[in-house]
């Protein structure tokens, strides 16, 4: 699956398939699936805290350097899979053409890629 999206001004092509969780691995040898997870996990944490929230709940909920970098590493490998020449040689690189990149905006398209890639085609046996 493959969207397009305005990034910083920018027209930026994201792409997943089945070649996406051996690429990450690949690259930065940590498995996409579990990362996927944990940063889903946080993002949700983070997204819906309510705007009355203390700074004990936003310090709780604030993404770790770590999310933000397995972020920043999943968004990488489908902009490589779209566009290697875009991409650059590495996430550095590539984030370096941007004045901003908020992961509000670009991770619900992560989290819809990742999702449609992770759908099966195989019917359950009947017993």
């Amino acid at each position: 699956m493959k969207k397009v999206i305005e990034v910083d001004g920018k027209e930026v092509g994201f792409k997943a398939t089945a070649l996406t969780l051996r690429l990450y691995r690949h690259f930065f040898g940590r498995d996409m699936i579990s990362d996927m997870v944990k940063l889903r996990k946080a993002y949700m944490k983070a997204s819906e805290l309510p705007e009355d929230a203390s700074d004990e709940e936003r310090k709780e909920a604030q993404l770790s350097a770590l999310d933000l970098e397995i972020f920043e590493n999943a968004a990488w490998i489908m902009v490589r899979q779209y566009d290697k020449t875009a991409a650059g040689e590495a996430p550095d690189e590539w984030l370096d053409g941007f004045e901003t990149f908020s992961i509000y905006e670009v991770f619900p398209v992560i989290l819809e890629l990742w999702a449609f890639n992770q759908k099966t085609t195989a019917e359950p046996k009947k017993k």
